[in-house]
């Protein structure tokens, strides 16, 4: 689906040249690719291995470090079978996977039973605890299930990232609580007026008797355009032209509005012009937890 929207635009007729002409040269350093289909993309080594010599880093991904998590998304829970796990096993040995995931439960759309569901996600963190890959856990709809059997089988000090958060800020601050190498993933949702949680559970997290911030900031491409994003089209020479027009897709270009909506959140807290913090800081700290949880 990513491919097929940027594609629209002829000047990126791959993957490697899109990367290359939106992040190369503007202070990012990685990217870090998310493969959660079943049956499993051989694609994923293509890439993979693009990125384990300098020289090929530079020619095909514009000098940007490359790593990717694997794992199944509970839509495609019901298409979990041994050869599809023994596909994600042989990924997890590759030097530039750092992760297991997207994996959980999304009883929001119900895409495979809940049974299932719950299922393919215990067998899947059963491997990733014992391998101790980084978890990178989709949840919606879920919490009760979700914390459930989070606690039940990974070790409190886990690294893991909750991918896209937008369910209650009581659900979230239980599982900060109990996990305490575990970050909240924000993505361009978080600057969307119908959604009150994830504002909320960032509110709880920046007080200022709870600080460092446990966030890491991403896009769940192509969906979560920023809200935000359209004003600062106002301001381009042919905004007129843009007027009524929503952006096809998401990217990580599109993360320092994102940061930018974060940064007022954590605002609120301070008094004063001294202690504001900007989208500069809300991009360090999430950088900074990137590299704790997944050890890039």
């Amino acid at each position: 689906m990513y491919y097929s929207k940027y594609r629209m635009d002829s000047k990126y007729q791959t993957v490697f040249d899109f990367i290359k002409g939106m992040y190369a040269g503007k202070h990012i350093e990685a990217v870090i690719d998310v493969w959660c289909e079943a049956p499993v993309r051989k694609l994923w080594k293509e890439f993979a291995d693009s990125a384990l010599r300098e020289e090929d880093r530079k020619s095909k991904w514009g000098g940007l470090e490359y790593w990717f998590v694997m794992g199944v998304h509970p839509h495609e829970a019901k298409l979990y079978n041994d050869e599809v796990e023994a596909d994600i096993l042989e990924a997890m040995e590759h030097p530039r996977c750092v992760g297991w995931g997207e994996m959980g439960l999304d009883y929001h759309y119900d895409n495979s039973p809940r049974n299932i569901q719950q299922a393919v996600f215990s067998r899947q963190l059963k491997h990733a605890v014992r391998l101790n890959k980084p978890l990178t856990i989709h949840t919606r709809e879920a919490d009760a299930d979700t914390e459930r059997i989070l606690k039940e089988l990974v070790p409190k000090e886990h690294p893991i990232h909750i991918h896209c958060f937008t369910d209650s800020p009581d659900f979230g601050q239980r599982l900060l609580d109990y996990f305490p190498n575990l970050c909240i993933g924000i993505t361009g949702v978080v600057t969307f007026a119908t959604n009150l949680d994830t504002p909320a559970l960032i509110r709880r997290m920046t007080a200022p008797s709870v600080l460092p911030l446990r966030i890491l900031l991403e896009t769940d491409a192509p969906y979560m355009v920023p809200a935000n994003i359209y004003t600062s089209l106002q301001d381009l020479p042919n905004s007129n032209d843009l007027k009524g027009r929503r952006l096809p897709l998401s990217h990580s270009a599109m993360i320092p509005w994102t940061a930018d909506f974060v940064a007022g959140i954590v605002n609120e807290h301070w008094e004063g012009d001294e202690n504001k913090v900007d989208s500069d800081w809300v991009l360090k700290v999430a950088r900074d937890n990137a590299r704790k949880v997944y050890s890039v």
